[in-house]
């Protein structure tokens, strides 16, 4: 933050970052002629007050703080973390997914979004393209999705068979033990919603052209298909929950507690330790008396409209 003054003590820096952070409700106000008033009058109707916005975001700063903790624990002792996001379409995965990095190096912690499976993809081992992606020490990734596509989307869509289906389900808790065994320490994460929620949510993005983007054909199908897609996370879970990799479910009606939850959830999962840093100072500037610093063409700036 430009204007941090590093004689502030910890109150000073979070009054200052409160007022230097916007959260979603703000962002919609902003977008308010973009956004059918009706949709947003339901929506608003649907759910009850949630956390107050400066008590969320200080409760925020505070995980957010402790993630940074995690990441330097994490690169000191060369642990390796996946957590798997894994949800209906609109149920918050992406969210969560940002306020945890949002403060953190992404050399660190890195975020993985597969698209759809190439050709030469599909002829392959099926968890063949996501294994170039697991961490090495010292690293944390985030898969939003990952291979339970085939136990949810690719099942419930057709673009798998019930014996590829079958054989996903007889081979992934061995990987996972594998991935485990290497030393990768394995988070699963479900985020529910309710059908009523994400009803609710899609109409919100089909009206704001700011969230349209985030809308596919397959997201649309989602809807058609709720119940199918209900029955494919059952059996998911029930067959693929394992000691070794258990999975969590977080409650995602509320955005806001349903972020805050899971960070909260994740930290308590792993034993990190505060790790020491060296004092850092900031050295000295080299002054060369006979440097002039070069004046050069005002076509090179970008213009200043702002």
């Amino acid at each position: 933050m430009n204007d941090y003054d590093h004689d502030a003590g910890p109150a000073d820096w979070l009054a200052a970052e409160l007022a230097d952070t916007l959260d979603e409700d703000f962002e919609l106000e902003i977008s308010e002629p973009a956004l059918s008033m009706e949709i947003r009058r339901i929506y608003r109707e649907a759910h009850p007050p949630s956390l107050e916005r400066k008590d969320y975001f200080v409760k925020l700063l505070t995980l957010q703080s402790e993630l940074i903790k995690l990441q330097d624990w994490v690169q000191a002792t060369g642990e390796k973390i996946v957590v798997i996001f894994e949800g209906r379409d609109s149920a918050g995965k992406g969210g969560v997914i940002k306020r945890i990095t949002q403060r953190l190096n992404p050399r660190i912690v890195r975020v993985v979004a597969l698209p759809a499976p190439s050709d030469r993809e599909k002829s392959q081992w099926y968890f063949q393209r996501y294994v170039p992606h697991l961490p090495g020490a010292g690293e944390i990734v985030l898969f939003d999705r990952s291979w339970y596509n085939r136990a949810g989307v690719e099942r419930v869509m057709g673009f798998a068979s019930e014996d590829q289906v079958e054989d996903f389900f007889h081979d992934v808790p061995e990987f996972e033990r594998m991935l485990v065994r290497s030393g990768i320490r394995l988070v699963k994460y479900w985020f529910s919603i309710t059908d009523e929620e994400q009803q609710l949510r899609f109409l919100m993005r089909i009206h704001d052209p700011m969230k349209q983007w985030k809308l596919s054909p397959m997201d649309l199908q989602s809807r058609v298909k709720w119940e199918a897609y209900t029955k494919a996370k059952e059996e998911m879970l029930e067959r693929t929950n394992i000691p070794e990799a258990p999975w969590y479910i977080v409650q995602g009606n509320d955005k806001k507690r349903a972020r805050l939850n899971c960070i909260d959830h994740l930290l308590g999962l792993i034993p990190y330790e505060p790790v020491e840093h060296e004092d850092v100072t900031l050295p000295d500037r080299v002054y060369n008396s006979d440097y002039e610093r070069r004046v050069l063409p005002d076509d090179l700036y970008v213009p200043q409209k702002y």
